[in-house]
């Protein structure tokens, strides 16, 4: 068994944010697994009931050009038909119907790759939300310190502008 060597930049740079999922087009992972794009689809088709919508999807015409505008490649051949993209679990039962040993170990590798970021990315939300939290906590400390500036501006008013008193008592 000949380990496959590819790294991760490779792999994350094929994944995509479309309809708020993280999501790879089906030529990249077919040119990944080591086969030709057609082979995946004619996969895809044999084994349609495998893959819900929340496993793979079909981009609109509007997601495939805003796509090819953010790759800005020309790579994109004579597609005739609009790509299909894969979820993580779509990769996942992907490599299921694509049988090889290329494909399973692409499709371990690209998993592992979805849940580190996955993992990065609940790590950014979770610092984020304590970098908000010190603000709001700074903002706070912030009036605090300003309100107690204006009590000493107060105590200090006083004490430039206080009247002499007139003593009362036993005078020598």
């Amino acid at each position: 068994m000949n380990k496959i060597i590819i790294p991760n930049e490779v792999i994350t740079n094929k994944i995509y944010f479309i309809r708020e999922q993280k999501v790879m087009l089906d030529k990249d992972i077919a040119e990944l697994y080591g086969v030709e794009t057609k082979r995946v689809n004619e996969q895809i088709k044999r084994n349609i009931s495998r893959f819900p919508e929340n496993f793979m999807f079909q981009l609109t015409e509007n997601e495939f050009q805003n796509l090819k505008s953010q790759i800005a490649t020309s790579s994109w051949g004579g597609t005739r038909k609009l790509p299909y993209v894969f979820t993580e679990h779509g990769v996942l039962q992907l490599a299921n119907v694509v049988k090889s040993e290329r494909a399973t170990q692409m499709s371990i590798k690209i998993i592992e790759i979805f849940v580190s970021l996955r993992e990065f990315l609940n790590d950014n939300l979770s610092t984020k939300l304590e970098i908000e939290e010190i603000k709001k906590k700074l903002i706070n400390h912030d009036k605090n310190i300003e309100l107690v500036f204006n009590y000493v501006d107060e105590l200090i008013e006083k004490q430039d502008s206080k009247v002499e008193r007139i003593k009362i008592g036993y005078k020598n």
